[in-house]
């Protein structure tokens, strides 16, 4: 799945603030953002490749020949949303300037579309000099954000204009060309995903058509958001999702147990798993014969919703899902309330509808008795009005 907007190219130029850019990636991950860095050749006689890798949590390349068979230049040009580059060196901007592509960086640039950030860091005599100063005003008519560098000590004792801006800075500026703000920053949010499966036999299973793209979707825009999530995902293999952390469950009871021992610790719990109404009573170990599989004694499977609602603290907040075929608001309503919900979302699921899809549609119930209709819209949407709904 995408990262919904929050991927950062980090290039690090070759000066001795190259260093300060590691505290960068940790407040960049702090407020959501997946980060990549790519530091010139230069720059690895600061800070080596085993560092960024170490912080990122990513591969590193640094060469167009690191990896050829991926076309590394022009799939992270694709899938980067915004590029940083800092430290921005005097000899790093004057080649951005005249648009060369002679390392790794330098051609994603090139191939690029996204939103640019620059943070240059020198000498003060270097960044004072014309030549870097037109540079400058040649990537800024180019629609690249130049920050004027901080004035502080240097290297050495020397004092002027040149120095690294301040992490913070530079996260104002991400925010200012991202347009989006971690409004979500630091909150705990655990989200179930998927459709809980009940073994009948060692083969066979009591389940349910839900893929866990809506819950995969509601965790994606939350930590696009700041939030730090867990996402309990029951049943879908195939779902995956960088900057969360994933438990992967089988049956109703496994999904509880997770939910017992970390619901506590959470602001949100979002359960948009469907969860099994019902189990086998009993499983054998060997696979029942067909001719033997006339009935199946079912015995109910917790309320784990319900439980969890009792269990709530001061603070805490429960958005709940409603998968029904008929009487929808009706039976949205009374459930929003004998569950004591905040936030409740109902969809029709008749004929199938909704599961398995990349759209949905329905209604959002909240506790002051409002209800907001959801036309057809793909899931990604949903979350972030959910969420919306939530702060």
């Amino acid at each position: 799945m995408s990262s919904a907007g929050r991927e950062v190219l980090l290039g690090v130029g070759g000066g001795i603030a190259a260093y300060k850019a590691c505290d960068l990636v940790r407040r960049m991950q702090d407020h959501g953002f997946l980060v990549t860095v790519v530091p010139t050749p230069a720059s690895l006689n600061f800070v080596g490749k085993a560092t960024w890798e170490a912080l990122s949590g990513r591969p590193v390349l640094t060469q167009v020949w690191d990896d050829v068979p991926s076309v590394a230049h022009i799939r992270l040009a694709e899938v980067s949303d915004y590029i940083i580059i800092a430290p921005a060196t005097a000899d790093l901007i004057a080649r951005l300037a005249q648009g060369r592509a002679d390392d790794l960086l330098t051609n994603v640039v090139l191939a690029s579309g996204a939103a640019k950030l620059v943070v240059p860091a020198m000498h003060p005599e270097m960044w004072n000099d014309p030549a870097t100063q037109t540079n400058v005003e040649i990537l800024r008519q180019r629609g690249f954000l130049v920050l004027d560098p901080e004035v502080g000590r240097l290297t050495g004792n020397e004092i002027g204009a040149g120095r690294f801006p301040e992490t913070a800075r530079i996260l104002e500026s991400l925010h200012e060309i991202s347009g989006t703000h971690a409004d979500l920053l630091g909150k705990r949010i655990l989200v179930t995903a998927g459709g809980t499966r009940e073994p009948i036999d060692p083969v066979r299973f009591i389940g349910n058509r839900s893929s866990g793209k809506q819950g995969f979707a509601i965790a994606q825009a939350a930590i696009a958001r700041g939030a730090i999530v867990h996402v309990i995902a029951a049943n879908c293999p195939d779902l995956d999702l960088e900057g969360a952390q994933i438990t992967r469950v089988e049956t109703t009871a496994q999904l509880g147990d997770v939910l017992r021992n970390d619901f506590s610790d959470c602001d949100v719990l979002i359960m948009c798993a469907a969860v099994a109404d019902a189990r086998p009573s009993s499983v054998p170990e060997n696979k029942i014969k067909k001719d033997k599989l006339a009935a199946i004694e079912l015995v109910p499977n917790p309320d784990l919703l319900l439980e969890m609602s009792a269990l709530k603290s001061s603070g805490q907040v429960i958005i709940g899902f409603a998968a029904e075929t008929e009487n929808l608001l009706e039976n949205a309503k009374e459930k929003l309330t004998r569950k004591n919900l905040d936030i409740l979302y109902v969809n029709d699921v008749s004929r199938g509808a909704v599961f398995g899809s990349d759209h949905t549609k329905g209604s959002i119930l909240l506790r002051s008795g409002e209800v907001i209709q959801i036309s057809e819209a793909s899931k990604d949407t949903l979350a972030n009005v959910l969420l919306d709904q939530l702060l």
